[in-house]
C-alpha cells in the first residue's frame, strides 16, 4: 500500500455517503490530490476540512487507480475568517479556482507556495488592501503555469517595453499607450504594480480583477467549471461595495 504523508492545502470538500467526504488538497511535491475521509462530515472533522485550512495529510492507496483514504491533522485553521464577508469570499473563491482549474497528481511547487502565501496574507491583514495583489498575482501564476500565461514584457505592436499600459484580449500580449491611442476601449488596461511590483491603488486592483478574470474565464474556467465563477462575482461585487 502506497503512503503519502505530505503538508497540504485544503481546496475542496465534498460529502460522499451518509458520512463521509472527499477532499482536495493542493500539496507541495505532488499537485492537487484528492482523498476519502471517513466521518468528514462529523462535528470533529468539519471544522478541519474547510477550504483554506493548512493540514497535515495521509493519503493511503493500495494503487494508483484508486480513491486514496485520507486522514487529516489540523495544523492552522482559517475558521475565524470565514466569519468576515471579504476574507471569506477571497478563501472560498481562491480555493475554488485551484480546485476546478488544477489537474490532479501534476506538481505545481510555485503554485503551492503562492496560495499558502495568498492565504497568510489573508490571515496577516483581513482588510482587503493587504491581500488583494497577492491575489491577483497567484490568478496570474496559475494562468502561466497551465499554458495561458500573460506576455507582458514588451509591446504586442511595437516590440517596446516603455509605457505599457494594456493588455491584447486576442493575443494574452502587453500594448503600449502609444500603440493602443484610439483601440483603448477593445483592450484591458494593465495595472503599474504587475509591472513593477508592489501595492497598488484601487483601481488598478480592480483593473487586475478583470484583467486575470477575462482569461481565466476564456481559457481555464469553461464548460462545467463555469459555475466557480459565481465565487468570484461574489468576492468582486463585496470589493466594489467596500471602496465604492
Amino acid at each position: 500500500m502506497a503512503v503519502l504523508i505530505t503538508p497540504a492545502l485544503v481546496c475542496g470538500v465534498r460529502s460522499h455517503g451518509e458520512h463521509g467526504a472527499i477532499g482536495r488538497l493542493l500539496t507541495p511535491d505532488h499537485g492537487l490530490l484528492a482523498g476519502y475521509v471517513r466521518g468528514g462530515r462529523s462535528r470533529v472533522l468539519r471544522p478541519v476540512l474547510l477550504p483554506g485550512n493548512s493540514v497535515k495529510a495521509e493519503f493511503r492507496a493500495r494503487t494508483e487507480e484508486q480513491l486514496a483514504g485520507l486522514t487529516v491533522e489540523l495544523e492552522h485553521s482559517r475558521a475565524p475568517l470565514l466569519s468576515e464577508p471579504l476574507p471569506a469570499a477571497a478563501i472560498d473563491w481562491v480555493c475554488a479556482l485551484t480546485a476546478a482549474a488544477l489537474p490532479e497528481g501534476t506538481p505545481y511547487p510555485a503554485l503551492y507556495q503562492a496560495l499558502d502565501g495568498v492565504l497568510g496574507a489573508i490571515d496577516a491583514a483581513p482588510a482587503a488592501r493587504g491581500w488583494t495583489v497577492a491575489l491577483v498575482r497567484y490568478e496570474l501564476l496559475l494562468l502561466a503555469e497551465l499554458g495561458f500565461g500573460l506576455d507582458l514584457g514588451r509591446c504586442a505592436a511595437t516590440g517596446g517595453a516603455d509605457d505599457l499600459a494594456y493588455v491584447s484580449p486576442r493575443s494574452a500580449a502587453a500594448v503600449s499607450r502609444e500603440a493602443a491611442a484610439g483601440y483603448e476601449s477593445r483592450l484591458l488596461r494593465l495595472p503599474t504594480f504587475l509591472l513593477r511590483g508592489g501595492a497598488g491603488e484601487w483601481s488598478e486592483i480592480l483593473d487586475g480583477l478583470r484583467l486575470t478574470g477575462f482569461f481565466l474565464e476564456r481559457s481555464v474556467l469553461i464548460d462545467w467549471k463555469a459555475d466557480v465563477l459565481a465565487a468570484r462575482e461574489r468576492l468582486v461585487d463585496r470589493l466594489k461595495r467596500a471602496v465604492a
